[in-house]
């Protein structure tokens, strides 16, 4: 099985070789990262580290191995450089004792210039250099990717308001490629894991890094598994497995896919999404005028702003169709292979990370969604 480790892992390996070089540790060509409740360190390669600006910082440096072919973060090139600063009373939050600091090409919130980074990316850097910082001092983390910032014009970072480069929004420490076989058979042994140790009947497939994200900071009761682009044969698996229903959590311009009958999402092999979106308009009788530039739209995203400015309520009755048709679509495609009475929910978010619309079988999980 091809896989490799996500970036916050090489982040936190980089960041570690440049807190200990600034100790006065010995330079080392790997460090060994400890995951968060995982027994067994994994050793991550970094390139080099040394002292800067008269030994008062250190930078090291590592290249992602992400070990999947198609991924835009494989061989990005990272900087991390670590400083110091006295504090004069004790510091009982552990986040607090690392200012992690968005340098060139680290994406931020565009509307809060936070920096753009995972739960879980935190807790690996926590994990990993807080007791490496000496008593009463923190410690000030600049992350800097030299390339990030054209990488980040080939992803959908501006769609959720993450804008100057890629974020850090890893959220295991191990990668699969969403588009290959591997990452169908992850998912499918965690839908077993699942059933089997959790007895569940209701559970949720997110699709994309960001619904996985949005969805782990919440308090929902129900399972979660991160589907990549296998949505497809995941439900027919969850049919198989009797799971009652499955809740379809992710941003509109991947679920859009479900709604043209496109059930394996990546987008080397289909997309079609603004085709779809245009055909879901002609039967919701939207004005031809406003069809016709829709049918214009670069991005899903565009397509919604654009209906929005011409009638709120008219966009909300048309996602909200798009959503049905998802949940309509999905079941369809599950009984070609097996005849079932599970129920498909489609819940849907935009780009600021809001939940907007849901299907006729989602009503009844939305409230469990209100917390976002």
């Amino acid at each position: 099985m091809k896989k490799g480790f996500s970036l916050p892992l090489w982040v936190t390996g980089a960041a570690k070789s440049a807190l200990k070089k600034l100790l006065g540790f010995p330079s080392e060509d790997y460090e060994l990262i400890k995951i968060p409740k995982d027994k067994n360190p994994i050793k991550i390669k970094v390139h080099s580290s040394g002292l800067i600006n008269g030994e008062s910082y250190a930078l090291g440096i590592s290249f992602v191995d992400s070990g999947l072919d198609l991924d835009l973060t494989q061989n990005l090139e990272i900087w991390t450089i670590a400083s110091l600063e006295k504090t004069h009373k004790t510091i009982n939050n552990p986040l607090d004792r690392i200012n992690i600091i968005p340098g060139y090409g680290v994406g931020i919130d565009q509307q809060t210039s936070k920096i753009c980074i995972s739960n879980f990316a935190k807790e690996v850097l926590v994990e990993n250099l807080l007791d490496i910082i000496p008593q009463r001092y923190k410690l000030n983390l600049e992350i800097v990717f030299p390339n990030g910032k054209f990488l980040a014009e080939r992803t959908s970072n501006k769609s959720f308001g993450i804008v100057e480069g890629l974020s850090i929004i890893g959220t295991s420490a191990e990668t699969f490629a969403s588009a290959s076989p591997d990452q169908l058979k992850n998912a499918k042994a965690q839908l077993k894991h699942i059933i089997t140790n959790e007895r569940c009947d209701t559970i949720i497939f997110v699709i994309g890094e960001n619904g996985l994200d949005l969805a782990k900071s919440s308090n929902i009761k129900f399972p979660i598994i991160k589907v990549g682009n296998w949505i497809g044969p995941l439900l027919v698996d969850a049919a198989i497995q009797k799971i009652k229903t499955v809740i379809l959590f992710g941003y509109h311009g991947k679920l859009i896919k479900l709604a043209g009958g496109i059930f394996h999402t990546h987008n080397h092999l289909a997309d079609a999404r603004i085709e779809i979106l245009v055909y879901l308009a002609i039967k919701e009788e939207v004005p031809i005028k406003i069809i016709k530039k829709l049918s214009q739209a670069t991005t899903v995203e565009d397509a919604l702003l654009l209906l929005e400015s011409f009638s709120l309520s008219m966009a909300d009755k048309l996602w909200n169709k798009l959503s049905d048709t998802v949940e309509k679509r999905s079941i369809e495609y599950v009984n070609k292979y097996i005849k079932t009475d599970m129920k498909v929910a489609a819940i849907i978010f935009d780009k600021k990370r809001l939940i907007r619309w849901s299907g006729k079988n989602s009503k009844d999980y939305m409230s469990a969604f209100k917390d976002f």
